[in-house]
């Protein structure tokens, strides 16, 4: 198997199997797998033994002692000549002493490289945006802006030939060049690969969504990949094994960063599902006949209530509102 490149995979094999590994460790893991192939039936290799071994663990209730001691019982007394039995157990015995002892060697091994790296981790950071965006520098120089209640981890120092970070919720990064050592991000159970680009990352309870700005892109997601290019957009679906590539429809993937909504013939039903975004606004539209009404303008730091009016001059239509809910029709 070509693990050579990783010499300590076993050991973060194991810390993944006792749910011990860090997020750095765990997106290590995820790169190692994304590498060749042959390291993915490694680990799927590695799996099956490590349960196998707490299989065997649990399933064994044979007391040796006690049986030692009931077959003396049995045979105390008899006159007939001793038969000469062998100096070692049956076989299950035996094989059941040696996964005992593997487990055992195994855990105070495990014991002992926690306590010895344990202080030598490298300090993670965790930055969150709150109910604003933020943007901030990474310790490579790259540049990342959170949209509202979006988080991101990552180490003090990038350290090794990657540059991990992990994301909740959405963020645009302009991540500085650097061929060495390419930058990843890890979303969920996807894991976004590039040098030197700038893109948007999207998160939620449905899907995850990648758009590139510049440069080019990987996305992957257990043995899928996508390379995606400026105006391309990755779709990874959570409920299926789904993965897609589309060219971008329209620039609202920046809207939290640039303030600005710019439509060219955007349909009514799209910008309201931007303002409801945007504005945690419940903005529904009463008429069928609307949705697909197109809208040509742009947007600059507008507050709701001025775009919704500049809505219904250009579309002459009416806007109600009915408690939180706003109904166009």
């Amino acid at each position: 198997m070509k693990t050579e490149h990783n010499p300590n995979i076993d050991e973060l094999l194991v810390k993944s199997m006792l749910d011990e590994a860090s997020v750095a460790e765990q997106i290590e893991i995820k790169q190692w797998l994304l590498d060749d192939d042959d390291n993915q039936r490694y680990y799927e290799h590695f799996e099956l033994i490590w349960n196998e071994s707490k299989r065997l663990s649990r399933a064994s209730t044979v007391d040796e002692n006690a049986a030692w001691e009931r077959f003396k019982a049995r045979t105390a007394g008899k006159v007939q000549e001793a038969e000469v039995m062998p100096m070692y157990p049956k076989p299950v015995f035996r094989i059941l002493r040696m996964v005992a002892m593997v487990l055992m060697t195994a855990g105070v091994g495990w014991l002992s490289y926690l306590a010895s790296t344990r202080n030598s981790s490298p300090e993670m950071l965790r930055v969150s945006s709150g109910m604003q965006t933020l943007t901030d520098t990474l310790p490579d120089g790259s540049i990342v802006t959170l949209n509202r209640k979006s988080t991101i981890r990552f180490p003090k120092e990038f350290e090794g030939k990657t540059r991990l970070v992990q994301l909740t919720g959405e963020a645009f990064f302009d991540v500085k060049p650097d061929k060495s050592k390419p930058f990843l991000i890890s979303v969920n159970d996807v894991t976004v690969k590039v040098v030197g680009t700038s893109f948007n990352v999207k998160d939620d309870a449905e899907k995850t969504e990648v758009i590139v700005e510049t440069g080019i892109v990987e996305v992957a997601r257990a043995d899928q990949k996508i390379r995606i290019t400026p105006k391309e957009e990755a779709t990874v679906m959570k409920a299926s094994a789904q993965m897609r590539k589309s060219v971008t429809g329209d620039e609202f993937y920046n809207y939290y960063r640039t303030r600005r909504l710019f439509c060219d013939g955007t349909p009514l039903w799209r910008l309201v599902e931007i303002l409801n975004e945007a504005y945690e606004a419940d903005i529904v539209i009463g008429n069928e006949r609307l949705r697909e009404m197109p809208i040509n303008t742009t947007f600059d730091q507008n507050s709701l209530e001025n775009i919704l009016g500049v809505i219904s001059e250009t579309l002459s239509l009416k806007v109600e509102h009915h408690g939180d809910r706003i109904v166009l029709k």
